[in-house]
Order: structure tokens, then sequence, then C-alpha cells
């Protein structure tokens, strides 16, 4: 089998080398349009206008479709020609392309374009950027239930010419409402007397345009489906959202997670401005700042612990990134439930014990350990106190801190992203950095609260 580099390699040389314009059109039919998209940077000027000027408008727009800027393509055209192509594409395409250009030059480019064009681009700009609504697509075929198979499957003939997600029908019933899909192989395979209803999902999957993409993404992949009909407030089907949608959105729904895991507001663009990174950034920045100089505030007053106990601050960062560790591994477990679903709150309460107990049974296995280990090394001449006693109260004092701090630690991870979420933020900025900056303040109290009182009052 032919290596893609090669292919494209060789693609790219037709374009640039075949004279004669009717064999190279021949030629290019043999492509995929992604692979004529993906050399389409590497072309010579002359080459790009001679591609233009070949290609039928379907097919131009579908180029322009799987171009990486496709926005770059179009303002070097005039606004008749960008308006033939861009209202070629799938609506939701078109709405991508739009948004890159400016106001004018996008104002001018839909007043030339077809009215049923603009008007899908309308419905889809009117949803907000995180519903589903946003992310369909108006490329789809719908027949009415009460029809006989064979005047439907010329319906179906009919709007494939417009519209080419032929795989999945759907169908409404009188109302307009929506109520189910059929296959096209039973379409096709049905006998003309066979009824309509004999051939229906009527439990095949949709989706609400107004419903959040994060809320339902995991449950439209769960079905695996081609396609998934999406429907207006009223039950009619007013678009699709495709397999390659939910791929998208998945790893954008990802990448939004990941930046925030990492105290960003949202995901970065390494090629973004300087003073855009720098303001995205840097609230989160002061707020961790902040904390942090509470958690240092913490640790100056047990000033008198530290001066008479000096050897209890080089396992500081122990408790207090273990207590981190725990905090985070929470914090992920409970976002991730978050993202899949709205749980109750007997469920909520079932997690919360659960993720105490993992806390509270990890805290008391890393204690004993640290009791043993770290007492023997105080028992060490020179590594700590100097009797054997002392360094094994010591060593229970850390036991006692990594017990009560990784409880705690787990016990945060869970409650702050369901705080989150009740009050309508995104769990997911929850962050890493917030998450274990707050652990490092609890960490450090619990730490120092028990140096001072049980070695210090108590066995001083």
């Amino acid at each position: 089998m032919e290596q893609r580099s090669d292919r494209l390699q060789k693609l790219l040389e037709l374009i640039e080398n075949t004279e004669s314009d009717s064999v190279l059109s021949d030629l290019l039919s043999d492509y995929h349009k992604a692979d004529i998209a993906e050399i389409y940077p590497e072309l010579s000027e002359g080459a790009k206008k001679r591609l233009a000027r070949l290609l039928p408008v379907d097919e131009l727009s579908d180029v322009v479709s799987y171009l990486d800027n496709p926005e770059d393509y179009i303002e070097k055209m005039d606004n008749a020609r960008a308006a033939d192509i861009i209202e070629k594409m799938d609506a939701d395409d078109a709405v991508d392309v739009l948004d890159e250009l400016s106001e004018d030059t996008r104002s001018e480019i839909m007043n030339l374009m077809q009215p049923e064009a603009v008007e899908d681009i309308n419905l889809i700009q009117s949803y907000d950027e995180d519903a589903v609504g946003s992310r369909m697509t108006t490329n789809f075929i719908l027949i009415r239930n009460d029809m006989p198979v064979k005047q439907a499957m010329r319906s179906m003939i009919d709007q494939a010419a417009e519209n080419d997600n032929v795989s999945t029908i759907y169908v409404e019933d009188k109302n307009e409402e929506y109520c189910g899909a059929i296959n096209l192989r039973d379409l096709i395979v049905a006998r003309a007397d066979t009824p309509l209803e004999d051939i229906i999902i009527a439990s095949y999957p949709s989706v609400f345009a107004s419903e959040s993409i994060a809320s339902c993404i995991e449950h439209l992949k769960d079905y695996g489906e081609d396609s998934i009909p999406v429907l207006d407030d009223k039950k009619r089907v007013i678009g699709v959202i495709t397999s390659v949608d939910l791929v998208e959105a998945s790893e954008e729904e990802f990448s939004d997670d990941y930046a925030k895991f990492a105290a960003l507001t949202e995901d970065e663009d390494v090629k973004e401005p300087l003073h855009r990174s720098i303001r995205k950034r840097l609230p989160w920045l002061i707020l961790l700042f902040f904390l942090g100089l509470g958690v240092s505030s913490v640790i100056g007053m047990f000033e008198s612990v530290i001066a008479s106990l000096a050897y209890i601050v080089s396992f500081q960062s122990l408790v207090l990134g273990m207590a981190g560790n725990v905090g985070t591994q929470s914090l992920a477990v409970t976002i991730r439930v978050l993202s899949d679903e709205e749980p109750t709150g007997k469920e909520i309460l079932r997690m919360l014990w659960k993720e105490m107990r993992v806390g509270l049974i990890n805290g008391l296995v890393l204690g004993l350990l640290s009791f043993l280990l770290i007492g023997a090394y105080l028992c060490i001449p020179g590594m700590g106190p100097d009797t054997v006693s002392a360094a094994f109260l010591t060593s229970g004092c850390i036991g006692v801190a990594f017990l009560v701090a990784m409880t705690c630690s787990a016990t945060f991870g869970m409650l702050i992203p369901i705080l989150f979420k009740k009050i309508k933020i995104d769990p997911a900025v929850a962050s890493g950095p917030l998450i274990t900056t707050i652990n490092d303040l609890v960490a450090a109290i619990v730490y120092y609260g028990l140096a001072w009182l049980l070695i210090l009052n108590l066995a001083m």
C-alpha cells in the first residue's frame, strides 16, 4: 500500500507539473479533498489559482472546509466567489469560517448568499458556543412516518441532491415531531407494501440543541452512531451532530479541562499574542499567590515549634506533597464523574464516603510506614532527637499528620468541584494548583499543630 506521505508528494507534483487542465481534473478526482487541503499551503500561487479554477464549487468548498485556516483563503478572493463556496459548505463549517472574518467582510459575503444558507447559518449562530446547537449541521434527510416505502425512497433521493448525510434517515410525524430513524439499508431492502413503522427505530437517540455539549457528550459517544438528530424545544429535527463533531468536541473539552488543571482559563495557542497569554494566566497566579501567602503565614505562626524542633522541617515537603497528591487524585475522579452525569444527593454522599475512606486507609498505610522508617532514620546519631522515644514520637507525629492531612485532602478534592458545579462554575476550574495550595494550607496546620501539641506540650 502506498504510504500517505508518498501519495501527498505525488499529488503535489501532479498539480504543479501536469500541463493539461482536463488531465489534471481527471487525476484530482482520485484524491480525497482532505489530501488536497493538506498539500495546498505548499503549492505555488499559480497552482493555487489553477486549482480554484479547475475544481467545481462544491468540490472546492470541501477542500476549503479541510484547510487549517480557511479564512486566509477566503479573504484572498472576491466576495461573490467566496459566497458561492461558503454556501456550499455544511452550515457548521460555514459558521467556523465566517466567525474568523472581519465583520464587514462577513456581512458582505452573507448578503450575496442564498437565503436558505443564511438561515441555516443564523440558526447555528443563535446557540451559545457550549451548546449542542452550535455544533450541529443542517445536512440531513427527513421524511414523514405516514409515507409508503416507495414514496419515502423517492423523498430521500430528492433530498440527497442537497444533503449527502444519507446513511441514517430521520422521521417526523404529522405534527413535525421527531419519532425515530431509519437505516438506509433497511429502507432500500424494504418491500413496497411494508408499513414504514415496521422499519422505524423509535428508540433512536436524540439530543436537544439547547443542551450543553459537556453534559451529553459521553452519553452520545456511547451509541457509536454516525450522526444523532438535534431537536428544538418543540421536538422538531433542526440538525444533526455527527461522529466527527463529537470527536472534535471531545478533544476540545479535554484540552479545555487540561488547561484549567494547569490554572489557565482556557486552552492556549502557542502562536497567540504575548499579552493575551499573560492576561489568561495572571489572574490565577495572583489568586495562588495569596493562597501561598496564607500557607507561609501559617508556618510562620509555628515559629516556636520550628526553633525548638528544627529537624521536623525536613519532613514538611513530604507531608504537604503527599496531601496534594491525594487531593489531585480525588479531584480528577470527581470531575470525571461530573462530566459524565449529574449525580443525586445520595450518590454524592456515597462518593464522599468512599473518597474519605480511600484517603483514610491510604493515610493509615503511609502513616505506619513513615512511623517505622522515619523513626528508624531519626535514631541515627545526629539526624534527630537524642533519644529513641523522642525519635519515634516525632515519626508518630508525622504518621498522624499523614493520616489526617490525606483524609482531609481526599475530602476537599471531591467537595470543591461539586461546590463549583452547584454554583454553575465549570468544575475543571478547581484546578490542580488550586487544590494543591489549599491542601498545603490544611496539611501545614495539621503537621505543625500536631508537632506543637504532641512533642512540645506533651512530651517536653
